[in-house]
């Protein structure tokens, strides 16, 4: 491997918004572990973009789930030696159902995703980053627009990612003595599939179905270029990118 790049892993870098960061990384000198649930997704990505095996690597897990986590960063340290950057944006969605019928399945299963899959690849990179030579690195967690405000009937899912604010400041605090920075990028209305219904119409606060804006994925990926580059003693904490027109601010 060629340490003189940095390394980067990105969770959920099959599809969307993950597929778009990987490849901006990839084509600005970075190798990069992308890790997903469908291995076919990332091998893909690898395949159809020409990237030499040196470069990336694809890894198929739960993130949810302790020791695939830990299995994954046992690779990753054999393969690569260490970790500069890891950005946390494996996530799942729910389905709009009233608050008093959400199913504690769906509960469970998205706050495993989200939140405590986030925690675990966290909890590990920051692990790696303390001990490697030199010492730090950075993570980025994927907060959403969703860490802000809510859409209606999105309480598991809305609930996680301001869940993640709180992750993301107290890694900033903790990882201040060991050089390891962490920040957060709160996305909203990124033009991928996740988002196609947006172009139709969505349900808004007032209970309407409206169209809404959205953006080219690759300015987010234009984001996090910028956040993974800054110098380990600047930190961009908390960065919102989203739709110049997206209904987020404004009286409801």
């Amino acid at each position: 491997m060629n340490l003189s790049n940095k390394v980067a892993l990105i969770t959920g870098a099959g599809t969307g918004i993950g597929k778009a960061c990987a490849l901006k990384l990839l084509n600005n000198n970075y190798q990069v572990v992308l890790v997903g649930r469908r291995f076919e997704l990332l091998e893909a990505v690898i395949k159809d973009h020409q990237i030499s095996p040196d470069q990336a690597m694809a890894y198929s897990l739960d993130i949810s789930q302790a020791n695939q986590v830990q299995a994954l960063f046992t690779k990753i340290k054999d393969q690569f030696g260490r970790l500069d950057v890891l950005f946390n944006n494996a996530g799942r969605g729910t389905p709009a159902v009233p608050f008093d019928e959400i199913p504690v399945e769906m509960w469970q299963e998205t706050v495993g995703t989200n939140l405590t899959g986030s925690f675990l690849c966290a909890q590990a990179a920051f692990k790696m980053m303390r001990e490697q030579s030199p010492q730090g690195g950075r993570i980025i967690n994927n907060g959403s627009i969703s860490a802000h405000a809510p859409r209606p009937f999105s309480a598991p899912y809305t609930s996680t990612k301001h869940a993640i604010t709180g992750l993301t400041k107290s890694i900033a605090l903790d990882g201040r003595p060991y050089n390891i920075a962490c920040g957060q990028i709160d996305i909203g209305n990124a033009a991928t599939e996740m988002t196609d219904r947006m172009a139709s119409g969505i349900i808004q606060a007032n209970g309407s179905i409206q169209v809404e804006d959205r953006m080219p994925v690759e300015e987010v990926a234009n984001a996090l270029l910028h956040m993974s580059n800054l110098p380990l003693h600047t930190n961009v904490l908390f960065m919102t990118i989203m739709a110049t027109k997206m209904p987020l601010v404004g009286r409801g």
